[in-house]
């Protein structure tokens, strides 16, 4: 097994913990990947506490879901997986998970799309709604193949969350703000509604963020 497959492997189990850890991944909830070379992806298994896993249980398929290495069966939603990797190059890791608050977003058939937090608006940008399909089967991969050619973070209707990242540490990341952003909406919807950033002030975090390091 080359170093950079082990290292990937370490750190799957490590996001998989923090999932665990937060409450995202309840029982054998939630699946997590990352691209190796050659078009090869390394995947958590299927029906796994992924509070417990161990890197030796994950598993490498190829472009067309078949495993390569490993034993078992891969995740239920590896099609999905494989479908992000086919159509963004530029992901190396996805993340699938139920953070509570922003899964009631989803089973109420709303998205998180408001420019809350100016903290929220560039690692994370709108977190649209995708219509429901069935768990593991074809109909997810179609059903989020338009959102997610645009976007970092979608709900699927119903059923969770969905972030991609360069790596893991950043597809991690996306999906813990995007339970924070959730938490933050709920709140203000009950404080008496949110209000929105305007587009100006968007635009000026766009701005500040690609000014010189010294002025940021």
């Amino acid at each position: 097994m080359k170093r950079n497959e082990e290292a990937l492997r370490r750190r799957i189990v490590a996001v998989c913990r923090r999932l665990d850890g937060l409450g995202f991944v309840p029982a054998t909830d939630g699946n997590v990947s990352a691209r190796l070379a050659r078009g090869e992806i390394l995947i958590t298994p299927t029906r796994a506490a992924k509070g417990s896993l161990v890197p030796a249980r994950l598993l490498v398929i190829d472009p067309a879901g078949r495993v390569r290495r490993g034993e078992g069966r891969p995740s239920s939603e590896s099609a999905m997986h494989l479908a992000i990797y086919r159509l963004r190059p530029d992901v190396g890791a996805v993340v699938h998970a139920h953070p509570p608050v922003a899964t009631g977003f989803a089973a109420a058939r709303r998205g998180l799309t408001a420019a809350l937090l100016p903290e929220a608006v560039l690692p994370l940008g709108p977190v649209p709604l995708a219509p429901y399909a069935t768990p593991g089967t074809a109909e997810v991969p179609r059903s989020i193949r338009r959102l997610i050619a645009v976007h970092q973070a979608i709900l699927l209707a119903n059923h969770g969350a969905l972030c991609v990242g360069a790596g893991l540490d950043e597809a991690l990341w996306r999906m813990e703000l995007v339970e924070h952003l959730a938490k933050v909406a709920l709140i203000a919807a009950a404080a008496g509604g949110a209000r929105a950033l305007s587009p100006t002030a968007v635009a000026k975090l766009a701005i500040a963020a690609s000014g010189p390091p010294g002025r940021r």
